[in-house]
């Protein structure tokens, strides 16, 4: 049978969840936010641009993980304005598209950026998966090795 904790036994409870510890990086709306996600998609083979708790950020983050990668998520505020932060990412050569049918103006968030190159959102993700063409495109980004 299980025996009961003793109420007092001098150890504290944590007052809240660390929320710290999570591999996502927050961006406000602010132009250094969107430097700052310049940069990450110009040094890392895979980067997830979402907002903070979607829940399609987590379903494009757990497809990659699925496949050997793993993204770099920045996740924006509820404020950050979607068309300010692609046409900023657009500016510095981020938003050029790997993909022939994939355009940066019909992309909004989450946007999945392969080798410094816009794929497009969750439902653009999911057809080149299906099509067979999202491996050999995370193998020329560096983003595999096999």
């Amino acid at each position: 049978m299980q025996q009961a904790v003793p109420y007092g036994n001098g150890r504290e409870w944590p007052s809240e969840v660390d929320r710290t510890s999570s591999d996502a990086t927050e961006f406000g709306e602010s132009s250094k936010g969107v430097g700052e996600i310049k940069r990450a998609v110009e040094e890392n083979p895979v980067v997830v641009v979402g907002r903070r708790g979607c829940c399609m950020v987590h379903v494009v983050r757990k497809l990659l993980l699925g496949q050997g990668v793993n993204p770099v998520v920045c996740e924006v505020g509820e404020d950050a304005d979607e068309a300010v932060l692609m046409a900023g990412l657009q500016e510095a050569g981020a938003g050029d598209s790997c993909l022939p049918q994939a355009t940066a103006s019909g992309a909004g968030l989450p946007a999945v950026f392969v080798g410094g190159r816009l794929v497009g959102g969750l439902d653009r993700l999911m057809a080149v998966h299906i099509a067979g063409e999202l491996v050999p495109i995370l193998k020329q980004a560096g983003a595999l090795w096999l």
